[in-house]
């Protein structure tokens, strides 16, 4: 066994090199790609808490944020509150609000929505289809959608206060569809 000590450690180490190389190569190079402003938004077909179907087309004309979320993610769970508060602000005036939560169970969302008290509909996108379509790299990330059906504004990342999202939706609410 011995002579064959180094040739066998040679195999081991070329494999894990090459396996290293393709995760890496792949998470740099990968097709997802980010939407940005003046894009159009994917459409999805997604189950609420519900069971009830949405979809992208469901929302044609009207103002509307996609908020995608985790109860993993502490700046997701924080910013939570200032999503459903300004919904309710601005909801009589057509705005349309829904949370894409990133393949958690049913129970785990359930339980952080109503522990938090949000009343806008919560999608599960169990296999990351979505997600992947959407091109998301960090959490939150929250997609303002214009009447227009245009992306008009994405927020990566950190957490979103009621100030903050009370001037993105003004300025969605001005756009012309």
């Amino acid at each position: 066994m011995g002579r064959y000590r180094k040739p066998i450690q040679y195999v081991i180490l070329a494999v894990v090199l090459l396996i290293g190389g393709y995760a890496i190569g792949n998470s740099l190079f990968s097709k997802s790609v980010v939407l940005a402003k003046g894009d159009m938004p994917p459409d999805f077909r997604l189950a609420d808490l519900n069971n009830e179907v949405h979809e992208m087309k469901d929302y044609a004309g009207k103002p509307l944020i996609i908020n995608f979320w985790g109860t993993f993610c502490p700046p997701c769970r924080n910013e939570m509150p200032a999503l459903q508060s300004q919904y309710d602000k601005w909801k009589g005036q057509g705005l349309e609000l829904v949370g894409i939560n990133l393949s958690e169970d049913r129970l785990t969302a359930e339980s952080f929505i109503r522990q938090v008290g949000v009343h806008f509909p919560i999608l599960l996108d169990k296999d990351k289809k979505t997600e992947r379509q959407y091109g998301l790299k960090q959490y939150p990330t929250t997609f303002f959608i214009a009447p227009t059906g245009e992306i008009q504004e994405v927020v990566i990342g950190g957490v979103l206060t009621e100030e903050e999202i009370e001037e993105r939706i003004v300025r969605l609410i001005q756009t012309k569809s």
